[in-house]
């Protein structure tokens, strides 16, 4: 029994080494374990220090995105549209108040039916007026001057008479309520200061429906607003500038049948439907698809020139320039000397004195206007046509392929 016990004392302390062994073990496991939650934190770091890097670079990034983005949307092309319509806009505006904001009658036409031993005084009193607003000349009677009112050669008359104190005052308010008023003014006044009196007779006067005689004017205005739409209109769909060649033939024969309807459209407005300008419709039907069509062919024209720019031209042309020297509100009488000088040399301008001319005056004297009209539709067609074909020519391959 004694002998045995050293043997298990032996194999007691083997235990314990064993036990000892693997509580070693243990601690080897435990400081592997540490040291990879060590690594696995100072990881966190470092990636929580990257992160930092990305969220401290993201406020620079984003100004550098936001011009690049700009730039792209608002280019030189794009600055230079809106800087066109700026000036467009201040043309306008110049345009307008520039020929409206102060009237003053200038060398307005009236005749003067006087004694012999009158006349001559007479006239030489209303010339000798501050700042000219009459342009007096002589007629032989009371008959030949009502005549030439009557055919639209000038707007208003003085008979004088010496045996009275009242002389009598000839006036159209057909062909311009402003010049008719400016002209009575004058001649009021002058009167006035020899102490006698005029009597005022309205020789043609306007339609009941054609207040201020504007009609004819807006009339004219509508129709070459359609004509530069609709070839606007084609532009933009299509292309400013046509393809080719062909295609420009279209796009003009497009707007002959266009013209026709547009003209008969405005005709049928304000003669059947409104009442404003009777008696004239198929004068004034075919004098709109006139206008239309010199309104469609010149902007067509611009296009081809100049692209999309050249509806703005359209807009100077017609709109800006064309409108307030037209004679609608003031006559070319009291305009000033530059929308004095453009007016009939326009659409705008010749189309308004030929609808007044058509409907107040027999048509007298509206060939010439019709000549102008008739000439820029020729000059637009020819000018849109020759335009594509030297484009289609740029477009052709040269022998090497290269295009030019």
């Amino acid at each position: 029994m004694t002998e045995d016990q050293p043997g298990r004392q032996e194999h007691a302390g083997g235990a314990a080494g064993q036990s000892a062994s693997a509580g070693t073990g243990q601690e080897h496991a435990g400081g592997a374990a540490g040291e990879k939650a060590q690594a696995g934190t100072g990881q966190e770091h470092a990636g929580g220090a990257a992160g930092e890097k990305a969220s401290a670079g993201t406020p620079r990034a984003a100004p550098q995105r936001f011009l690049a983005e700009f730039r792209d949307a608002v280019s030189v092309r794009t600055i230079t549209l809106i800087a066109g319509v700026l000036l467009l806009q201040l043309g306008f505006i110049l345009s307008y108040v520039g020929a409206f904001h102060s009237p003053k009658p200038h060398r307005i036409p009236i005749a003067v039916v006087a004694p012999q031993q009158v006349s001559a005084r007479a006239i030489a009193q209303l010339n000798a007026v501050a700042a000219t607003p009459l342009d007096a000349t002589a007629a032989n009677s009371a008959q030949q001057a009502t005549q030439r009112i009557k055919d639209g050669s000038i707007p208003a008359a003085l008979i004088v008479n010496p045996s009275a104190s009242t002389d009598t005052l000839l006036v159209a308010s057909a062909a311009g309520t402003s010049e008719a008023t400016a002209v009575e003014q004058v001649i009021t006044a002058i009167e006035a200061h020899q102490h006698r009196t005029a009597a005022v007779t309205d020789v043609v006067p306007l339609q009941s429906g054609d207040g201020r005689g504007l009609t004819g004017f807006y009339l004219v205005i509508g129709w070459i607003v359609g004509g530069y739409l609709v070839a606007a209109l084609l532009g933009v769909s299509g292309g400013a500038r046509p393809a080719t060649t062909r295609r420009a033939c279209i796009r003009l024969l497009a707007m002959a049948p266009y013209a026709i309807v547009s003209g008969l459209g405005g005709a049928i407005v304000v003669g059947p439907v409104l009442g404003a300008l009777t008696g004239h419709f198929l004068a004034l039907w075919w004098l709109g698809a006139l206008l239309v069509l010199a309104a469609a062919t010149v902007t067509m024209a611009f296009q081809v020139l100049f692209g999309v720019l050249g509806i703005g031209v359209t807009v100077l042309v017609f709109v800006i320039l064309g409108n307030p020297s037209a004679g609608g509100a003031y006559q070319a009488g009291l305009l000033p000397a530059f929308w004095r000088a453009i007016g009939n040399a326009l659409p705008n301008g010749a189309g308004t004195d030929s609808v007044r001319r058509i409907v107040y005056f027999g048509g007298h004297g509206i060939t010439g206007h019709l000549i102008l009209i008739a000439g820029y539709a020729a000059a637009g067609a020819i000018v849109a046509v020759a335009g594509s074909l030297l484009n289609d020519r740029r477009k052709q391959p040269t022998d090497g392929g290269v295009l030019v």
